[in-house]
């Protein structure tokens, strides 16, 4: 540790605790998950459903894409409702109109205020009461209830099969005709709903952490029908993650300006570049197809974004071409989001392969070569198997049992099927076993260097390679909370925590040997940024599982911690500042200029798109309200494309650059391809997504979330023109990429490497 072993105590007691934090909710997630009752019994003793058939519901639901149509408790797609809240205001709605023609002779909206008032007052306690018996497992509902629900069921039942009375809706909803051919797992999909929506409905004991007023979702969705309004814990909460920002930023204010050492000179750098100097190993030559494959998967997933895109507006055409028995926007949408998974992850692995054997002495350990190629063939593998098991599961020709294995999960990120799952968590263990046979030698070798900076690399690659599998902690008929839990460790924590400290430490890595920066700060900063993005990111997590049937412990450690993750990115105007200088130090910088014109992208993003757009939704009090509306994916496209996007195409290019020592990047292509990526996804954000999110919370907060993505609210005509203005953004974008794709496609086959150094290798260039 040296020299730096109160950084290191300090990363080490941020993990203990992180992680004890996250673990101990973690079990209270467990402990308090809402009940799926045994059985749902109407007053008279007949049943209405069984957990089974819940949870045959659930499979069902999983097998026509899940999340990618519409969404469950707000986590999904945009276009198709929120089945929660639909299937909820649509039985209250129904019990209201059969108890005024119970008790009045005519329908609920022809009733004076008083006979409203009256019967809404006995809507909201039945429905909020809770008629789950845990010592039997038996929920009760009344007659009337039974009949409401009875109305959903045939409702659902006809919108998922062809029905033509609701044609006009499907296409709104861009749902293929016959989307889910059975009728027998219509009306089981129907009764998962149904759960979804009790939980959302129905008061928390004292026994499972409730005895405050407020549902298992805790309030969410609104939905004044009931009185489910934000709850008090929720303000508080709310007003103290901004409180906790502004402290946050204060105090890291502080800290950088005592603390840093800002007197600190950068190192002369060397008049040639050290990296180009060193002999190509046959493992980083072998790394050309895995450049070709970035940007192949980012060509095919800006594609489908355009086309999935174009879905919200012609709903089951394109351009009057009626492609949705074909490729339906649950599938393109499942395409495009894993598509995009796959293509940042091969980035970040090409660039760890290409930094492995610089670390092992300009050397490929044995066998090097071999486990590369194997890697990528496996990679292929996976991607092409995923996405036809995909198609297979959501056109329904994949038999039912085999779905979730071989199909469509269902979850959003991981949608791909278990068997594909376990072969990508294979894969990159299999990169951390070739990464480790390139690090650990250096790592242990008693040569009396400084090796704390590779200390923190080697930690943030183990990472990476084993908290992939927390994916595989939850099966096909797993509770949807203890779900949610496993799968916002992969796609917050895996990705948005261990990627970035690789991220920052393999870009610190780099700097310092290429000599721009000095070894000491490299390795200071590395180590403080990770105990900042740790602190906030790992019990940040739960922020996502606000109303996903947990308890106000987890919302408050959600909301306190997400507050945090915000901190370190107000000061990446600083750092995007750092790498814009670099290109100026040294004539030969002028060849990295495009990876670095990449990186301070990356910052620019960062601070955008995961902190001002991040925040925008994290308060608890924000996202009860706009949870599952335009505004998510406003920042899901500024900080998965802004931040590890541009992360993942400057490795490539930087990777580029080098396994290609003769190539010269063009101008012309990349200014096109950076500046119209950075344009389109400003247009697109700005013009289309932002103001239909924010129409939407208005819509939400006036009269429930329902409404807010009903078909009568998105199909009002100014909307749908702001989801065709995304048009003009996707295309400028689409632009950029093509730019970029060329330019490496271009480089990779078009320049041959060089094997032979043409001057001092790395090691002469070591401190």
């Amino acid at each position: 540790m040296g020299n730096y072993r109160k950084l290191w105590f300090t990363l080490i007691g941020v993990m203990i605790v992180c992680f004890s934090l996250l673990g101990y909710y973690g079990a209270e997630v467990y402990r308090t998950a809402p009940p799926i009752p045994q059985k749902v019994q109407t007053e008279d003793g007949r049943v209405l459903y069984t957990q089974e058939g819940i949870l045959d519901g659930q499979t069902a639901w999983q097998s026509v894409g899940g999340m990618q149509l519409g969404s469950i408790w707000g986590h999904g797609a945009y276009q198709a409702p929120d089945w929660t809240a639909d299937w909820l205001h649509r039985e209250l709605m129904g019990w209201l109109d059969l108890a005024a023609q119970q008790d009045f002779g005519k329908p609920f909206d022809q009733l004076d205020a008083d006979g409203q008032a009256v019967l809404r007052a006995r809507l909201k306690k039945e429905y909020r009461t809770n008629t789950y018996d845990a010592a039997t497992g038996t929920m009760t509902v009344s007659r009337l209830r039974e009949q409401a629900i009875a109305r959903n069921v045939a409702y659902y039942s006809q919108l998922f099969s062809d029905a033509p009375q609701y044609r006009k809706t499907r296409e709104s909803y861009a749902m293929k005709e016959n989307t889910l051919p059975s009728a027998e797992r219509r009306a089981q999909m129907a009764g998962f709903f149904f759960w979804t929506a009790w939980v959302a409905a129905t008061e928390r004991p004292a026994e499972l952490g409730g005895g405050t007023g407020a549902t298992y979702t805790n309030n969410w969705p609104h939905e004044p029908l009931i009185d489910n309004k934000p709850t008090a814990e929720n303000m508080i909460w709310s007003v103290a993650s901004v409180v906790l920002l502004i402290a946050g930023v204060g105090f890291l204010v502080w800290a950088w300006s005592f603390l840093g050492k800002h007197d600190e000179q950068d190192p002369t750098p060397p008049q040639h570049d050290p990296l180009a100097r060193v002999p190509l190993t046959p493992s980083q030559r072998g790394l050309g197809k895995y450049l070709f494959l970035v940007v192949a998967l980012f060509s095919f997933q800006v594609m489908l974004g355009g086309f999935t895109a174009h879905y919200t507006v012609e709903g089951q055409e394109f351009y009057g071409i009626d492609v949705s028995q074909w490729f339906p926007y649950s599938l393109v949408r499942t395409w495009h989001i894993q598509s995009a998974l796959f293509w940042i992850a091969t980035g970040f692995l090409a660039a760890g392969l290409f930094l492995a054997p610089l670390i092992n002495g300009g050397k490929d350990p044995k066998f090097q070569r071999l486990g590369v190629d194997v890697l990528f063939w496996a990679l292929v593998v996976v991607v092409a198997g995923s996405f036809i098991g995909n198609y297979l599961a959501i056109a329904q020709i994949m038999p039912p049992e085999w779905n979730f294995w071989l199909g469509h999960q269902g979850y959003e990120y991981v949608d791909l099927g278990r068997l594909w799952q376990i072969g990508k968590f294979a894969g990159i263990a299999f990169w951390l076993v070739l990464m480790a046979r390139g690090v650990f030698p250096a790592l242990l070798a008693p040569s009396g260097q400084d090796k704390n900076l590779l200390a923190l690399l080697t930690f943030s690659i183990v990472a990476i390679g084993l908290f992939y599998g927390t994916g595989l902690f939850y099966g096909e008929r797993t509770h949807l909370s203890v779900m949610e839990y496993w799968r916002w460790w992969v796609v917050h924590l895996w990705v948005e925590g261990f990627f970035e400290v690789f991220a920052t430490t393999a870009l610190a890595f780099i700097f310092s040997t290429l000599g721009l920066v000095s070894y000491r700060m490299a390795t200071t900063a590395s180590l403080a940024s990770a105990s900042l993005f740790m602190l906030g990111g790992i019990p940040g997590t739960f922020h996502h599982l606000y109303f996903s049937g947990t308890t106000t412990p987890v919302m408050a450690v959600g909301a306190a911690f997400s507050a945090l993750e915000v901190v370190p990115l107000v000061v990446l105007g600083h750092e995007a500042w750092e790498h814009w200088r670099l290109k100026n130090k040294t004539p030969w910088m002028g060849q990295l200029k495009w990876p670095l014109m990449c990186f301070v992208a990356v910052a620019f993003w960062n601070m955008l798109g995961a902190g001002v757009f991040g925040f925008m939704i994290n308060p608890p009090i924000s996202l009860y309200y706009i949870q599952g509306l335009n505004t998510t994916p406003v920042h899901a496209h500024a900080a998965l494309f802004g931040v590890y996007g541009f992360l993942a195409l400057g490795f490539t290019l930087l990777v580029l650059r080098y396994i290609r020592p003769q190539l010269v990047f063009s101008e012309r292509l990349m200014k096109t391809g950076f500046w119209w990526l950075n344009a389109g996804l400003a247009l697109m954000i700005f013009t289309s997504l932002l103001p239909i999110g924010l129409f939407q919370f208005h819509a939400s907060v006036t009269h429930g979330l329902w409404y807010a993505r009903s078909e009568e609210f998105l199909q009002q005509p100014f909307l749908e023109t702001l989801r065709w203005v995304r048009t003009f953004g996707d295309v400028v974008f689409i632009v950029g990429a093509l730019s970029v794709a060329w330019q490496v496609v271009s480089g990779v086959f078009g320049a041959r490497a060089s094997t032979a150094p043409v001057g001092p290798t790395l090691a002469d260039a070591k401190r």
